[in-house]
């Protein structure tokens, strides 16, 4: 078995025995993380508080207009499906769909796999000054944002009013940088060694070794910057005017203008934008919870211990 393999699955061995103070910390984090009573009281209030405006929306998109007017708070007393469909044919939302997963999915993959190759070198050390580097980063990311600067720029640069030019405008983001260096620094080094021994190559060991390790974080990173695109609304404001490529957000502001005393009809758009993101969170709340409430950090331990443990093994 290769040195990178032993390390990376030395703790799967057999011949290595379980650490007893590691399992005793699990079991106490595992018991830790059971609700008690006040907290599951405390719990369903707060769901509550953020559950009860969309459940207050959606009542109000199954309503008709002189049902809302009569009684704005109330259940629908004649439920209907026709706000959402008349919603969906005026804010031309199947166009926009499919503009926003395009402004939403692309920089965030482009964001992710450079915050990856840009954080791995600089926690290692690889290079002089890193540190200053790195703290030039953090210093950038308090900056305010300059939308009129931007604005010339992708003017003169033709990046207005066009697809590529607004991906490339949404692409180069570092929000997840600074979380990649401290994340990364929790890798053992005896895996880039053990990688060097192998032959592995730099692109190789990045998407094969590094990737793979940061499940959590990019998960958690992933959807944070999902969300950020795709309910931004000032951007598409200022960079795009022409309506085949206005994203969802751009369509939905459109709707308080031509059709802005029709609640019903406005909610039921509200609800549209907003079910991709809640799919979102339905599909990957595991891995946000595990990245924000410290489970990424209980999952790196064993990593980090893996490689002690098989060169204790081997010797």
């Amino acid at each position: 078995m290769s040195a990178l393999t032993t390390r990376l699955h030395g703790q799967r061995d057999p011949a290595v025995a379980v650490d007893p103070k590691r399992a005793a910390r699990r079991r106490g984090l595992i018991r830790g993380l059971r609700l008690s009573g006040v907290q599951l009281f405390c719990f369903v209030v707060s769901a509550g508080f953020f559950a009860l405006p969309l459940v207050y929306m959606l009542l109000q998109a199954f309503k008709n207009n002189l049902d809302f007017l009569q009684d704005p708070t109330g259940l629908p007393k004649h439920w209907t499906l026709s706000n959402f469909s008349a919603a969906w044919t005026q804010g031309d939302f199947a166009t926009e769909m499919v503009n926003s997963l395009i402004y939403a999915v692309v920089p965030d993959v482009i964001t992710l796999v450079l915050g990856v190759f840009l954080a791995f070198p600089i926690s290692r050390g690889w290079f002089k000054h890193s540190n200053v580097l790195y703290a030039f980063f953090v210093f950038s990311g308090f900056l305010p944002a300059g939308l009129i600067p931007l604005f010339i720029e992708a003017q003169k640069l033709g990046l207005y009013d066009n697809r590529l030019g607004y991906l490339t405008l949404t692409s180069l983001a570092g929000a997840g940088f600074f979380f990649f260096v401290g994340y990364i620094k929790t890798i053992p080094r005896e895996l880039d060694e053990a990688a060097a021994m192998d032959g592995c190559g730099y692109l190789r060991f990045i998407f094969t070794i590094i990737i793979p390790q940061m499940k959590p974080a990019l998960a958690t990173f992933a959807v944070f910057g999902f969300v950020a695109s795709w309910n931004n609304l000032i951007l598409p404001l200022i960079m795009l005017t022409d309506s085949s490529l206005w994203p969802v957000t751009r369509g939905l502001y459109s709707f308080f203008g031509e059709h802005g005393s029709q609640w019903p009809l406005i909610a039921a758009a509200t609800m549209i934008v907003a079910a991709p993101i809640l799919v979102v969170f339905a599909l990957l709340q595991r891995y946000l919870v595990e990245g924000v409430a410290g489970g990424a950090a209980t999952g790196t331990a064993g990593v980090g211990n893996a490689p002690v443990a098989a060169a204790a093994a081997e010797e």
